[in-house]
């Protein structure tokens, strides 16, 4: 025990806060162990203020990465929809905030186990050979653990790029469907079907996001080679005015004016025309079932027959 006081004690000599607490306490004894603990207390106490301090900066950083000004309105010349808006706005949100808790985690891992060394090593506790031993066991925990760390990378810089999101469809090699949560570590999915898939980020290659900034829904519309192209293209262009003049579409699904860009195939048996409109992110497939509704009733109008294509 004698030496053990010896050794603080010389610790407490070489470090001007505890030897001035020593000093205040007339360098007895005694004063050494006293000052010691009360520079641990203190340390662990700047320990936690610190992390206190940085977990804050971080928040405030991520509610200002969470919002921002809309970026839409390169979508539209006039008003900007609400729903755009709201979806960019979620995605901001959750890509800042899942950033904002690794930033939380690495700060308190960094602080707090810089304040544990600090504190052994007032107690004269040799910390070389724990932080040798930290070393190896870091080195043998990441060969063992190689696909979990690449799995958090590949998350970390998918969250960072935003490749995707929640409420996204995806394509992601392994599975097609739409986003219900994302991790650092995985990806959950869920197809047309309901199945729920859990793709580990690590694994992802590729993605195809249908659902990021604008989509495009189109519908081919063969016709006969004796149909008048002229009379056709007319009918689609009236089309889609019509579409466009429709309030409720305009300001919830379609982005822009559908266009119809002539004959996009020649066939042995058909011309096919096609039009397309450019649409909120996953709205093509309502727009391009209206779209078929309208083309088949402005057809029937005017007597022209849709010809099976092969």
């Amino acid at each position: 025990m004698d030496k053990v006081t010896q050794a603080i004690g010389g610790t407490c000599q070489n470090d001007p806060i505890c030897s001035a607490f020593a000093g205040l306490l007339d360098n007895a004894t005694w004063a050494p162990l006293v000052a010691v603990a009360i520079t641990i207390v203190l340390i662990i106490m700047l320990a936690f203020v610190l992390r206190n301090l940085v977990h804050r900066i971080i928040t405030r950083v991520v509610n200002r990465a969470a919002t921002g000004g809309s970026i839409t309105s390169r979508f539209r010349k006039n008003a900007v929809p609400d729903g755009i808006d709201a979806l960019l706005h979620e995605r901001r949100k959750q890509r800042a905030e899942t950033m904002g808790s690794v930033l939380k985690h690495v700060a308190s891992i960094v602080i707090l186990g810089t304040a544990t060394l600090t504190v052994l090593d007032r107690l004269t506790i040799p910390i070389a050979p724990l932080l040798t031993s930290v070393g190896i066991l870091g080195v043998a925990i990441g060969f063992g653990a190689q696909e979990l760390v690449k799995d958090f990378i590949a998350g970390m810089f998918m969250l960072l790029e935003d490749q995707y999101g929640v409420g996204d469809v995806i394509d992601a090699g392994a599975a097609v469907g739409t986003v219900e949560a994302v991790t650092l570590r995985i990806t959950r999915l869920r197809d047309v079907d309901g199945r729920v898939w859990y793709v580990r980020n690590g694994t992802i290659t590729r993605v195809g996001n249908e659902s990021q900034g604008w989509s495009r829904a189109y519908v081919d519309v063969p016709v006969a080679y004796d149909t008048d192209l002229t009379k056709v293209r007319a009918l689609l262009e009236h089309v889609a005015e019509e579409i466009w003049a429709d309030a409720e579409l305009r300001e919830s699904k379609i982005v822009e004016q559908p266009q119809v860009f002539g004959v996009e195939q020649l066939s042995d048996s058909s011309l096919v025309f096609r039009i397309a409109a450019k649409t909120l992110p996953s709205a093509q497939p309502e727009v391009s079932r209206e779209l078929r509704i309208m083309v088949k009733a402005a057809l029937d109008t005017a007597g022209i027959a849709l010809v099976a294509t092969a």
